[in-house]
């Protein structure tokens, strides 16, 4: 990473949440520094941060590109947990491993390392997720602290660690005889949770004698 893209990096909030048009807050400074993307493009950090890096790259501050979203208050996700079916799809999408939980047990967020990024949701096969405002009144920046971004950045590169590692271990791993029995294994099981949660909604509440 060049010393401007850095600069820029380390002005970004870290939720590595993916609305700017890239992969995690380190390419979307490295696409700052190269000229590639616009300073108006980070919800998490609003008005205040896009100031942050017109001080630093020197162009002119401008509004909040309504395409990559508004900002708002810091959101953290909530799970619904008589409705989880222990899928583990969250965790894999979680970019700071703030998500809790093992196949077929029920998941729970740990709210201090909740950035709000929002990529839990769309994942989910049960809709069980939910966002909730944390910081009502309070937008971008002052939603968000310096420690809590730094926090949040040895969070991700941690798990951008252990997603490496697993898939350099795939590799070497000698291939499975029949790939697809897997994948069709898996689909079952996610298919049989999701018919035995809808015979519970409709199953009729029990009466007392």
């Amino acid at each position: 990473m060049s010393p401007l893209a850095a600069r820029i990096h380390a002005a970004l909030p870290q939720t590595q949440c993916t609305r700017c048009g890239y992969p995690d807050c380190a390419g979307y400074a490295e696409a700052i520094a190269n000229d590639e993307a616009g300073i108006h493009q980070c919800p998490p950090g609003g008005a205040e941060g896009i100031a942050r890096l017109a001080a630093i790259t020197g162009r002119p501050v401008q509004p909040l590109g309504t395409e990559f979203g508004t900002e708002g208050p810091r959101r953290m996700a909530v799970i619904d947990e008589a409705w989880c079916i222990g899928c583990t799809l969250c965790l894999d999408a979680c970019p700071t491993d703030a998500i809790l939980g093992i196949h077929k047990r029920m998941h729970t967020v740990i709210e201090p390392h909740c950035t709000g990024c929002e990529l839990c949701i769309p994942v989910c096969p049960v809709d069980c997720i939910s966002l909730e405002d944390a910081t009502p009144g309070r937008s971008g920046w002052q939603a968000w602290s310096q420690a809590q971004a730094d926090a949040a950045l040895q969070r991700y590169q941690l798990h951008a660690r252990h997603r490496d590692d697993g898939q350099r271990e795939a590799q070497e791993a000698p291939a499975p005889a029949e790939p697809q029995a897997a994948d069709t294994r898996k689909r079952s099981i996610v298919e049989a949770a999701l018919a035995r949660a809808r015979a519970a909604s409709q199953r009729p509440p029990a009466t007392k004698p």
